[in-house]
This record gives structure tokens, C-alpha cells and sequence, in this order.
């Protein structure tokens, strides 16, 4: 009898202590969202509802939704997100499956990682040494006697050196999707007649969407308000909300009209994260 009550008092104070645990947890996860997730929100929306001199207003959102200029930039956001996507899905679904049927996986898959260690800014001035007019490539044309080509400052350009900084973030997602599946299935598909091709279009992608829906919230999302590579590489040419952003906040001071450019940022983020959803 005492054995028991013993027993029950350390079950009884186990639960208590997980209990305790579990409500610590759940306060610092509140916590955490309330003040560095829910309060910049709220700050960035009050921020859109008020005029220059502090008065409510719904001009801000009008002004926007109104003007041709900032609907291009809208267009061109969503219209470059969706290229920079397209291409490292492209490029990253073939490297996610190849890299998965190696037998070192976990040392490819590192070196994958490692470019995700460097700063975004180093990365990006290492890209202008690259196609920069001095840059290494306009120098080995110079061997063979071609004249310097401007590489820099293009929309193809852009587009390079942004899908090579998001291609880690499609890759990971995509092939942690193609690790959990079973290889009996391929197997499986394969011995009831079916191709490689046909067992990759049949089995192995639609098993592997989620980590393909995953990649594309990865990287479309934040493609939707890049503005330093924009600025760096594009030279403005590309002009998209996040440089919009950057020029109301830092250069003319219109914290309200940046507030509501980026309202309409998050607008769209919460879009595509509703569609690419699991259901």
C-alpha cells in the first residue's frame, strides 16, 4: 500500500512538472508572437491608416490601389517572384533527386547549405565581380579578343543572382519531402510494369508536393520584396514593392505610404501561403 502511494505521488508530480513545462512553453511562444510578430503588425497597420501630419486616413490605400505606377510595381513584384521560383524549382527538384540517390547524401546536401552561411550583401558584391564591366568574365572575353559586354544591370542578370541565393532554400524542403518517401513504392511501381519517368511523374512528384509546396512559399515569398539586389545588380531597371518600400521608409520619409506598401506585401504573403497550403 505504501509502494503504491509512493508511486502515485511521483506519477502525480511528473504530470505536474510536464504541466508546468508545457505552460511555460506555450507563455514564451505567446510571448515571442505577441510582441516581435503581432505588435510590429499592428504598428505597420496604424501606420498605413494615418496621413503625414497624424490624422486617419484611407487615402494611403487609395493612392495605391489608384495609381498605374504602383500597380506596375505590384505586377512586376508578383511577375519576378514567380520567374525566380519557376527557375530554381526547375533547377532545384532535379538536384533534390539526384543528390537523394547519392550514397554521401548528407555531405552534397551540405554543400548546398554552406552558401546560406555567407552574408546576402558579400554575395551579392561577389556577383558584381563577376559581371561587373572589369569583372573576372569580361576579362576572360578579353583573351579571345571580345569587347566587354555590360552583364550587370539587366533583367537577366536579376534574375541570375536571385535564383542563386534561393535555390538552397527550394532544395531543402523538397528533398526532405523525397527522404521520407518509402523506396518500396518506387520499387513497387516499377515491378508492375510502370518506367522511371513514368514512376516519377506518378509516384515520386505527387508524394513529394508538400516539400515542393514548402520550397515555394520559401522562396517566393521573400522574391516578393527584394530590393537590394534589385538595386545592386538590376540598377533599378527591375522596380518592384520592395524597392518602393525602401525608397518611402529611407529616402522621402513617407513612413505612412512605405507602411501601406507593405500591408500590401503581406497582403500578398498570406495569398500565396493560403494556396500553397496543405489541404
Amino acid at each position: 500500500m505504501l509502494a503504491w502511494t509512493v508511486t502515485t505521488m511521483k506519477v502525480t508530480t511528473m504530470r505536474t512538472k510536464g504541466q508546468f513545462s508545457q505552460g511555460l512553453l506555450y507563455a514564451t511562444y505567446g510571448f515571442w508572437l505577441l510582441f516581435f510578430v503581432m505588435a510590429p503588425l499592428a504598428l505597420l497597420l496604424w501606420q498605413s491608416l494615418m496621413s503625414i501630419d497624424g490624422h486617419f486616413t484611407l487615402s494611403n490605400y487609395a493612392t495605391f490601389f489608384t495609381s498605374g505606377t504602383y500597380l506596375t510595381m505590384a505586377f512586376n513584384s508578383v511577375f519576378y517572384a514567380a520567374l525566380i521560383t519557376l527557375a530554381t524549382l526547375l533547377i532545384s527538384y532535379p538536384t533534390a533527386y539526384l543528390i537523394n540517390q547519392l550514397k554521401y547524401k548528407q555531405f552534397w546536401l551540405l554543400l548546398v547549405i554552406l552558401p546560406t552561411w555567407i552574408n546576402l550583401l558579400l554575395k551579392t558584391y561577389a556577383f558584381i565581380g563577376l559581371l561587373g564591366h572589369n569583372g573576372i568574365i569580361n576579362q576572360g572575353l578579353a583573351i579571345f579578343n571580345i569587347a566587354p559586354k555590360q552583364l550587370l544591370f539587366s533583367d537577366w542578370s536579376f534574375m541570375l543572382v536571385a535564383a542563386y541565393i534561393e535555390i538552397p532554400f527550394m532544395i531543402l524542403p523538397i528533398y526532405n519531402a523525397l527522404a521520407e518517401i518509402d523506396p518500396v513504392l518506387s520499387a513497387a511501381s516499377q515491378d508492375l510494369g510502370a518506367s522511371r519517368w513514368q514512376t516519377l511523374r506518378r509516384v515520386i512528384w505527387p508524394l513529394s508536393m508538400p516539400g515542393v509546396k514548402s520550397g515555394v512559399q520559401a522562396v517566393f515569398i521573400p522574391s516578393l520584396s527584394l530590393f537590394m539586389i534589385t538595386r545592386l545588380i538590376g540598377g533599378n531597371r527591375v522596380i518592384t514593392l520592395g524597392t518602393a518600400i525602401e525608397e518611402h521608409f529611407l529616402v522621402t520619409q513617407n513612413w505612412q505610404f512605405g507602411a501601406t506598401i507593405g500591408m500590401v506585401l503581406i497582403l500578398a504573403m498570406v495569398i500565396t501561403m493560403l494556396l500553397t497550403r496543405e489541404k
